[in-house]
């Protein structure tokens, strides 16, 4: 296929290929650029307007956190079956993610656009009209849907436009959607529901949504070449009890809907199912690599850096969402605020989030991941270990500064792990990678939220409320301890350049 935009623009060379003359500033077969390449104003615009997009789509992701107590009222259902609105959404994500890699590979880069965005369009536009809960239900599955294409989009378009040098100041950009997004849904959500009812949450964002699609429609070009590729249905079919059973099982440890303590039978064989479904999956893909095309090509695992970035990646996440969900639960059900008033206290984390990813990108471009990723364990270890000394009194400006600490660690580690794990992987890995990474972040932060909700119901059911955040945060700080770990393991990556193999 014919494109607009050269894929190897900013990529670099896989081995034996030497830099071709398509690389813009017309450097001479077997040369290295001089000097960092400029990205060209199309590059600009591209990747500016699925940067928008996946801020919209990833916003709504958590926009339903602190709404979940007034749906519980409006639609009558109880609490675990209301957790499905979130937890479904995820769960949603993880089982279409891992497809991905195949359709960024078959279909156009505008074609992929339009078919994310028109997802995400349409479920909104249900979600503002559902009569019920099963109805909103399926609206936010089929947003999630629309919402797991985008990620892996961006990713891939970056890492075919953008050169090496510049790739953590754009990653640091990325940041802005992936943590911001999601730390400001519930600021969002509670200033909407402090003067609409819940469908405004949907119907405030169906324009955004609705330009974003219109500019891409008009503007977007097609960026690399599509493959043609088999998609294996028994690896898609496997994704389902896969990530399916390990999110349910998890979700459910804190006891079925009959309130009895500690995990039932269906948890206990949900997570059974997962694990052993989540084998037989990782051993298909395997075996696929030796002949046909697998729907995810594990040999981004061959890459050192990737591997630990990915593992970093999924306890930052596990701790991100964690943090999301169980702040606006201590806030709303131990010190009785508002929905307006937990968003308001949530809302400097996110800027701060925001302010610092570009400046940190740039940083990493410079000093490379350790120093950042470091001290960014360090902190997120110890801003949780404050958050399981919460009590009812707890001044509110000490929650809001821990808040801000969290979301400055979580800014420190997104963009090196982002950009040292996917550097160093050839351009065929590039779709692979990035579905690989959203996948893992994905069922991470579906079983971070489900492990640490489950803690909280389990241990407030008999010692009460404050003791059961108390006992959520200091798991999350023992999780958070790996990441400091993983943190020491990071080294600055290359891009894919000759000589470039599973040692990297």
């Amino acid at each position: 296929m014919s494109t607009e935009v050269s894929p190897n623009a900013g990529a670099q060379p896989g081995p034996g290929e030497g830099t071709r003359d398509e690389i813009r500033g017309g450097v001479r077969q077997g040369q290295q650029p001089a000097a960092p390449e400029k990205m060209s104003r199309e590059a600009v615009t591209i990747i500016s307007t699925l940067l928008v997009a996946t801020f919209v789509v990833i916003l709504n992701e958590t926009i339903m956190n602190v709404a979940l107590q007034r749906l519980m009222v409006d639609l009558r259902v109880d609490a675990p079956t209301v957790q499905w609105l979130s937890t479904g959404f995820m769960l949603t994500m993880a089982v279409v993610i891992p497809t991905t890699g195949f359709i960024l590979q078959r279909l156009s880069t505008r074609a992929v656009f339009l078919l994310a965005m028109g997802l995400f369009a349409g479920g909104t536009a249900l979600a503002a009209v559902a009569p019920g809960f099963e109805v909103l239900l399926l609206a936010r599955i089929i947003q999630a849907g629309g919402t797991a294409i985008m990620l892996p989009l961006l990713m891939t378009t970056i890492l075919t436009l953008v050169p090496l040098a510049k790739r953590g100041a754009v990653m640091g950009n990325v940041s802005i959607a992936i943590s911001v997004a999601p730390a400001m849904g519930p600021t969002v959500s509670g200033l909407i529901l402090e003067h609409f009812t819940w469908r405004f949450m949907f119907v405030f964002v169906l324009p955004v949504a609705l330009a974003a699609l219109a500019i891409g429609a008009k503007y977007l070009t097609n960026v690399g070449e599509t493959e043609k590729g088999k998609l294996d249905a028994l690896s898609v079919v496997l994704t389902v009890p896969a990530f399916g059973g390990l999110v349910y099982g998890l979700s459910q440890i804190g006891g079925g809907h009959g309130g009895q303590a500690g995990p039932g039978a269906g948890a206990i064989a949900a997570l059974v199912i997962g694990v052993a479904a989540l084998t037989v999956f990782v051993l298909r893909q395997v075996r696929l690599q030796k002949g046909e095309a697998p729907l995810l090509n594990l040999r981004a695992f061959n890459f050192r850096m990737f591997t630990v970035s990915v593992l970093l990646m999924v306890v930052a996440m596990m701790a991100l969402f964690g943090g999301v969900i169980l702040l606006p639960l201590y806030l709303q059900q131990v010190r009785g605020l508002g929905s307006l008033e937990t968003g308001l206290v949530l809302l400097p984390g996110g800027l701060a989030m925001g302010l610092l990813g570009p400046v940190i990108g740039r940083a990493f471009d410079k000093v490379g991941p350790l120093p950042l990723t470091v001290t960014g364990s360090i902190l997120m270890v110890v801003t949780l270990w404050q958050f399981s000394m919460l009590d009812a009194g707890t001044a509110v400006w000490w929650i809001v500064t821990l808040h801000v600490g969290l979301s400055f660690g979580l800014a420190l580690l997104f963009t090196p792990a982002f950009t040292t794990g996917l550097n160093p992987l050839p351009p065929h890995l590039y779709s692979h990678g990035s579905a690989i990474m959203s996948t893992t972040q994905q069922v991470a932060g579906a079983a971070g939220t489900a492990l640490l909700v489950s803690i909280f119901a389990v241990v407030s059911a008999a010692s009460g409320l404050v003791a059961g955040m108390s006992a959520a945060f200091m798991t999350a700080t023992v999780i958070a301890l790996a990441a400091v770990v993983l943190s020491a393991m990071m080294r600055k990556t290359e891009g894919a350049g000759p000589g470039h193999g599973a040692g990297h």
